[in-house]
């Protein structure tokens, strides 16, 4: 059985089982002998957690995936194109997981509350200026609006791979004579429409433009690829040109950027919630340590309040 862990890897080599592949396998040979699901049913559960994790720009450790939080993340989000059915096998799987490598109180039969995963920080504005100039420097017309596309809507509308993957040209839509508010309606079960930050309408709605063609319903990320599965926004980025301290390109700091700006600019909670797609406030406390503090004099007129 260990030689069988030891040689597995995923249908279709997707590109971050490398940096995941070892610590997955790591995981699985520790926890067989001590629950009650073949080593191919634990391997196949982990790695799917492992390459959505790596995609969010998780760290690489088995106490980052298995984390309550990460786990349920995973399941609303992160396999989007799997039965429901499917997903309740992976749910009660990586939970067993979670029990017997990071351990826990099980006494009454319910999962131990974990440690959160780590968050995911914000982009500075000279890593966005260095990220905008890496991008506009890539080989080829594909890599440079595949990029243009992914910053634009992580950093003008906040969403995440599972969202960006499903999305349609038709799904962009703006004002009748251009100029005007872009809004973007995403699919899945975080349905929602979004309007874009200032700053990237123009980008996205050129993204969009370029790819308008009546009567079809093309994708807006790489168009031409047919095949979406979780990882196509890894595969992708795995493919661009690496420039010399540059920060990578991962949708989960372009979130945090976009939430982070949203709290900056003290717009309601509510209104952050709503687009964020998320039901508590739970997922946003995350951002809390990327905050600027507020000085004592405005915080005192600010709880005071107005006549």
């Amino acid at each position: 059985m260990s030689q069988r862990i030891d040689s597995y890897g995923p249908s279709g080599s997707p590109a971050g089982w490398s940096r995941v592949g070892d610590e997955v396998r790591r995981v699985v040979r520790l926890a067989d002998p001590l629950l009650p699901y073949q080593a191919r049913e634990l391997l196949s559960a982990l790695a799917q957690l492992a390459l959505f994790c790596n995609g969010e720009g998780l760290p690489g450790k088995a106490e980052v995936w298995l984390s309550r939080e990460v786990i349920e993340r995973f399941i609303a989000v992160g396999c989007p194109n799997v039965r429901q059915s499917t997903r309740g096998n992976y749910r009660t799987r990586l939970l067993r997981l979670s029990e017997v490598v990071l351990g826990g109180e099980c006494r009454t039969g319910k999962p131990a509350k974990l440690s959160s995963s780590v968050p995911n920080s914000p982009y500075t504005r000279t890593e966005l200026a260095d990220l905008w100039g890496w991008v506009s420097g890539q080989p080829t017309e594909e890599l440079r609006w595949g990029c243009k596309t992914l910053m634009a809507l992580g950093l003008g509308v906040g969403l995440d791979s599972p969202e960006i993957i499903p999305l349609r040209v038709h799904d962009i839509r703006r004002a009748s004579g251009g100029g005007g508010p872009v809004v973007v309606a995403t699919r899945g079960p975080r349905k929602r429409e979004i309007l874009c930050r200032r700053p990237w309408e123009g980008v996205l709605a050129s993204a969009a433009d370029r790819l308008d063609t009546a009567g079809t319903a093309q994708y807006l990320f790489r168009p031409n690829c047919f095949s979406r599965g979780t990882n196509t926004v890894t595969n992708f980025l795995a493919r661009t040109q690496p420039g010399p301290n540059v920060p990578r390109l991962i949708m989960g700091r372009l979130r945090s950027t976009w939430l982070t700006e949203l709290f900056e600019e003290r717009l309601p909670i509510t209104v952050i919630v709503a687009a964020a797609g998320v039901d508590t406030l739970h997922g946003l406390s995350r951002i809390l340590p990327f905050l600027r503090a507020v000085p004592a004099e405005e915080a005192a007129r600010l709880l005071r309040g107005s006549r």
